[in-house]
């Protein structure tokens, strides 16, 4: 059966008859539209033929680039004896992957869960804390995002959650890394706290060094437990395996994804200590995902863990950061009157402006000199540059030239008023 179109214009007019109309007309509207064909390492091709060095990687789901050649070997090896696989039995590919992330997660991290959507491994998370403590209460912070199904939406902003009425009772959010009021919020009722480590959407804020170990002690000090969102952080994208492991301290549940799939088999990891995992044994049928792990998915993983977990692999990320910390350096110093700080952990990257104004119509400028960035939903001052780990040096040096480029053309554009107003109009857009 093919999926070809005879125009990109009957693509586009079919997706919006019958997915999602009012995306085509918000991309429509700010000449945003992309209709991604083929795409390669840190490349994607509009079916036009367009080129676009791709540093949104939808938050870190194309880590190892698009269609990496070593885990599309490792799913197509293993259709030679695996599908799907059955949710209800004991799986060989589920348990290897267990046990790998167990030898590479910190602490008593020793058992895994498997989901197949970041909401969907929070919302076991918070299922799983409510359970061992006997607690209702979960804390999040403000401007974070968790995911958009049930427990995860919950723990998110207002924004994402009001238009479906009452949700689920005993969720509270705080300022990020806001020791006293986090120290306000919890309770003898809450069950945990759950924080990305550097919260995205809110715009790559890097937390103090020791908020982590603040957040632990006052978890431990009034019986909660901590979960650590990692869906888009971890699997060396800030230049170790675990974001967290910056701020010295383990959680009680860690929660992986995104990257775990390779860009190719969905799959996400919920993974839990020994005493969560207690839960587990005694309830062993207590949650169920149908495609949740499948050993399709299991062998993905594997190969992503295989690739992501080796010291050279981390090594690169972290010499590829240094480039990146110099290279972006040298451009805001050159643009300092627009460009204010650059917020970095290994290979997550934050450039924040002036304004949400300048950002949107700058990721706008990138897009039509052929590199695709979006700014931070909750904080659009802040342009995420989220390059894939496996980014060479020359495709490094093009983001650096695309930068300067557009930066310079946007600070001569947004002396004329119509741009000015594009911006304002993109500016009120929710993301």
């Amino acid at each position: 059966m093919t999926v070809e179109f005879k125009t990109r214009k009957e693509l586009v007019r079919t997706y919006a008859r019958h997915v999602s109309r009012g995306k085509v007309k918000f991309y429509n509207r700010y000449g945003f539209t992309l209709v991604p064909r083929r795409r390669e390492g840190a490349y994607l091709y509009d079916v036009n033929g367009k080129k676009y060095l791709n540093l949104h990687c939808n938050g870190g789901v194309f880590n190892l680039g698009h269609r990496n050649p070593q885990i599309i070997e490792a799913v197509r090896r293993g259709l030679e004896t695996y599908d799907i696989g059955n949710h209800h039995l004991i799986s060989g590919p589920k348990a290897m992957l267990a046990q790998r992330l167990a030898e590479c997660l910190p602490g008593d991290l020793n058992h895994a869960v498997f989901g197949v959507s970041g909401g969907e491994a929070v919302d076991l998370a918070i299922k799983l804390a409510r359970a061992t403590t006997g607690r209702p209460g979960i804390v999040s912070a403000l401007g974070g995002y968790h995911g958009h199904t049930g427990f995860a939406l919950a723990a998110g902003d207002d924004r994402f959650k009001a238009p479906f009425g009452p949700l689920s009772p005993g969720f509270s959010q705080v300022p990020f890394d806001d020791v006293p009021a986090l120290e306000r919020a919890i309770s003898d009722e809450t069950a945990a706290v759950i924080m990305e480590p550097v919260p995205a959407t809110l715009g790559m804020r890097i937390p103090h060094p020791n908020y982590f170990r603040e957040v632990r002690r006052l978890c431990d000090q009034r019986g909660a437990l901590f979960i650590a969102d990692e869906v888009q952080t971890g699997l060396g994208r800030t230049g170790i395996p675990w974001a967290i492991e910056h701020f010295g301290v383990v959680p009680d549940i860690l929660v992986t994804g995104k990257g775990l799939s390779g860009g190719i088999y969905p799959i996400t990891a919920t993974c839990i200590n020994d005493r969560v995992y207690k839960f587990v044994v005694n309830n062993p049928f207590i949650h169920i995902s149908t495609f949740g792990g499948s050993d399709l998915g299991c062998l993905a993983a594997l190969e992503v863990l295989r690739i992501t977990m080796d010291e050279a692999f981390l090594a690169e990320v972290n010499r590829k950061a240094e480039r990146f910390r110099q290279g972006l350096e040298a451009i805001r110093r050159g643009h300092a009157t627009v460009f204010k700080e650059i917020r970095q952990l290994g290979l997550f990257m934050g450039l924040r402006f002036t304004s949400g104004t300048f950002s949107m119509v700058l990721s706008k400028a990138l897009f039509d000199n052929g590199l695709y960035a979006i700014y931070s939903a909750n904080d659009k001052r802040v342009l995420q540059f989220l390059p894939p780990l496996t980014i060479t040096d020359e495709e490094i040096d093009q983001a650096f030239t695309i930068l300067d480029t557009s930066l310079w053309q946007m600070r001569r554009s947004l002396k004329y008023r119509g741009l000015k107003f594009l911006a304002d109009r993109l500016a009120a857009e929710p993301v």
